[in-house]
């Protein structure tokens, strides 16, 4: 697996990183205590006080309870007890009408990789909940650690190894990056994602496109894959058996096999369609648009959002005013390292870039800074910098010194994005 000492020092930093963060979470609840509620958003008020979870059965099983939140909860109930889970809020609950619950706007991928984890992890004694638990986690790391070393392959040929092993570092220590060591899509995502443009960058087109469809059941944006997937089709498809010249085609007999390529490459395109139009699908639409309130390019409600978010960033609620000025950081930098990177890498550039346009334009003006995450260009773009000696340590600290911040207030259930 470990092919060369380059690997072995992402390894080696993945472990460290992972037990320092994991410690930290644990240790830094034990020594001092948050004010609530959290005034970051309107919302958050009524959903951050005292006993605010206490109901929630899947956000207070003590084993690993500090990376369990918010959405965590959803992945859990699915894993444990499926989409119909009972205890699970719903929408639309009329007469004999039992409604849809929350969880069907989450993706499959994650709860059911989830659940293959905890099986044993049961069987040898630890409750549902607490093997679930522990199972999002692991999951998480090991799509962590894949995302690194996909970083690092990508990043290799412009910035040698020791700027390959930067990049896969910056993904750890990125402010948000404390969500690939929670129960939520992060981890997985990133790992599927990465390793996908990197195996495709390969040549090893089968096993690319295998990984897009899997991070498209992860995440809806996994869909936008296909770009670069396709870019790579038109590159190097089976195109020879074409004869092309001046206004003519002749055709050595129909070349089956770039058609046959071009339809596996829409793959993640056919699994997301026939996933939309399922049951699973239009229960998304409705907790989506109904609760949640986002839909594909919302952009009434996106222009609204950002607005108010903009604003609150020079109100005189403090905690808004962060909050934002953070969530604005993320989406600002999201794009800039898109189109920057259009030149030199257009596959990951088009991913990237239509990572924050989808997230951007999605609706509400919350988790900007979680969902780049997922854009490669950032890494690259911040390692190119970070071959300054003094963007690379000031970019350190400045970034821990955040991401510390947003997985303390994760570990109160403070709302972080």
């Amino acid at each position: 697996m470990f092919r060369s000492s380059a690997h072995r020092t992402i390894f080696g930093i993945w472990l460290g990183w992972l037990v320092v963060l994991l410690a930290y979470q644990v240790i830094a609840p034990m020594r001092l205590r948050l004010a609530r509620p959290d005034y970051a958003l309107n919302w958050t008020v009524s959903e951050t006080k005292a006993h605010s979870q206490d109901k929630k059965i899947y956000l207070n099983e003590p084993l690993l309870n500090e990376h369990v939140s918010w959405d965590s909860e959803f992945y859990l109930a699915i894993a444990v007890g499926g989409y119909e889970d009972p205890n699970i809020f719903r929408i639309g609950t009329t007469g004999g009408k039992p409604g849809v619950p929350l969880s069907y706007a989450f993706f499959p991928f994650y709860p059911l990789v989830m659940r293959i984890v905890a099986a044993p992890l049961a069987w040898a004694g630890f409750t549902p909940i607490a093997a679930a638990a522990l199972a999002g986690v692991l999951v998480s790391l090991v799509g962590t650690l894949a995302a690194m070393l996909a970083l690092y392959e990508m990043a290799r040929s412009e910035l040698g190894e020791e700027g390959g092993i930067r990049t896969a570092f910056y993904l750890l220590i990125f402010p948000s990056g404390f969500f690939l060591a929670q129960v939520y899509t992060e981890g997985l995502f990133v790992g599927l994602a990465f390793s996908s443009l990197a195996l495709l960058r390969s040549g090893r087109r089968g096993w690319a496109i295998l990984l897009a469809v899997f991070a498209t059941l992860t995440r809806a944006v996994g869909v936008a894959l296909v770009v670069p997937l396709l870019l790579d089709w038109f590159q190097n498809g089976e195109w020879r058996e074409l004869d092309m010249e001046w206004r003519q085609i002749y055709f050595k007999g129909l070349p089956w096999k770039a058609f046959g390529q071009g339809l596996l490459t829409l793959a993640p395109v056919i699994v997301f369609f026939v996933w939309r139009v399922s049951y699973f699908g239009m229960a998304f639409n409705k907790v989506e648009s109904e609760y949640f309130g986002r839909g594909l390019f919302s952009l009434g409600y996106a222009f609204n959002a950002w607005k108010d978010g903009l604003a609150a960033v020079f109100d005189t609620n403090h905690q808004a005013s962060i909050y934002y000025l953070i969530e604005w950081g993320g989406i600002i930098l999201g794009f800039t390292a898109g189109i920057r990177e259009f030149r030199r890498n257009p596959d990951l550039a088009w991913f990237g870039f239509l990572v924050a346009l989808l997230s951007f334009t999605s609706g509400p003006a919350q988790g900007m800074h979680r969902y780049i995450l997922a854009s490669p260009p950032v890494f690259l773009m911040l390692s190119r910098w970070g071959k300054n000696p003094v963007f690379d340590r000031a970019w350190t600290v400045a970034s821990i010194l955040l991401m510390g911040m947003l997985a303390l207030l994760f570990s109160f259930d403070m709302w972080t994005g």
